[in-house]
């Protein structure tokens, strides 16, 4: 007989704000500074989406450094591979913490325009055998420092184009079935290798099922988990998952009491939560402000965002220039809990330039909070000085 499904547990909009900023570690610095702080962060929020543009640091370095002192651009990648981290299809792309790779190596999620399948026939077997036997021999490798194995017929996405090398290609295939893992990045790109050398205290490990659904069951309640309130209806914070959203597994997890429903004030949309997440400690906001990355967890839910914190964000970095209200690569700005505005900046030669900022309306705006943030920020990624305009109300 099924299990009933209990009632949606109503939550007013300060207490999940609360929740929110203390899940994803904004509300007051929790982690030590460093390598420590950066490894517990990750097993924290279990998903830091990537991406490769780098305007003041990657959406990975800006995740950390908005959470964790002693960093610079870079560490993220550097104190998590290899050992501590993976990277595979969560929310997209993202870092994933180790001990999530059991799961991955039994049943891994594929992105459903990354077309695995035509890869692997695009590509000769004899191929595939090579490139993994010379990573298992002399990796971690680069694809730049493997053996050339030719071209392939390159994958088209409505214009964009993906690899026309063999062994590129071979890496792709070989990384999606989790045969071979990134095990760092750094300006010659990725870095390649096998599981037991990269992850040695997980790579062997099984989770304990053979089953899609046992593997779907432990990947919805680790999304939950990343976004905090995860909403219901359709959208990016679903992902890989979407298929899932639409299926039962939801409401089984809530009637078993592994997931709870929640409802806004004055909002139809119903959210997943982790269970008793209202029991959960909740830090006060510090007074520190943070440079919030466009893809940082708190922003995964731009209908949640706006209804919380009455933030409209966007990122418009795909857009057409006529067509940006704010510009290409726009950063919101957090202080005592409330987003608070949001700049656009760059480094160069040894500068953070600050080249467009913006406060919100009705917000008590604090310009030594802000001066302080871009002051660790230019030292984070290198830069000796900072040079920004007043903030216009945007």
């Amino acid at each position: 007989m099924p299990k009933t499904i209990p009632p949606a547990v109503k939550v007013p909009a300060e207490q999940a704000r609360a929740f929110l900023l203390s899940q994803h570690a904004l509300a007051a610095s929790v982690h030590p500074p460093g390598a420590e702080g950066v490894r517990a962060l990750l097993r924290q929020l279990r998903h830091i989406q990537l991406d490769p543009l780098d305007a003041i640091g990657t959406n990975a370095d800006l995740v950390a450094l908005a959470r964790v002192d002693g960093l610079v651009r870079g560490d993220v990648y550097r104190h998590l591979y290899p050992g501590h981290a993976f990277e595979h299809w969560a929310k997209e792309r993202c870092l994933l913490p180790a001990d999530a790779f059991a799961h991955y190596r039994e049943r891994s999620l594929e992105a459903p325009w990354w077309r695995h399948a035509t890869r692997i026939q695009r590509l000769p077997a004899a191929v595939l055998r090579a490139v993994l036997e010379e990573v298992e021999a002399h990796g971690p490798l680069s694809a730049a420092e493997l053996t050339d194995h030719g071209a392939v017929e390159p994958l088209d996405w409505s214009g964009w184009k993906g690899t026309a090398k063999a062994t590129s290609m071979a890496l792709e295939v070989l990384w999606t079935r989790c045969d071979i893992v990134v095990c760092g990045r750094g300006a010659g790109g990725k870095r390649y290798d096998v599981p037991h050398r990269a992850l040695p205290e997980v790579a062997r490990v099984s989770p304990g099922y053979t089953t899609e659904e046992g593997f779907l069951r432990w990947a919805l309640r680790e999304r939950v988990e990343a976004a905090g309130l995860l909403s219901r209806g359709a959208g990016a914070h679903w992902s890989m998952l979407s298929p899932v959203r639409g299926s039962e597994l939801p409401d089984t997890l809530v009637a078993e009491g592994l997931l709870e429903e929640v409802v806004l004030p004055g909002a139809s949309r119903r959210y997943l939560a982790p269970a008793g997440f209202r029991s959960r400690p909740v830090m006060a906001p510090d007074a520190r402000m943070r440079i919030l990355g466009p893809l940082d967890p708190l922003l995964w839910d731009r209908a949640l965002v706006k209804q919380l914190f009455g933030f409209e964000y966007v990122w418009e970095v795909y857009k057409p220039e006529a067509q940006r209200r704010w510009g290409w690569y726009v950063c919101p700005l957090l202080h005592r809990g409330q987003l608070v505005g949001r700049l656009e900046a760059r480094v160069k030669e040894e500068v953070l330039h600050v080249e467009k900022l913006w406060r919100e309306k009705g917000v008590k705006w604090d310009d030594a909070a802000l001066d302080e943030a871009l002051a660790r920020h230019a030292k984070a990624c290198g830069a000796r000085k900072v040079r920004r305009p007043r903030a216009r109300v945007g």
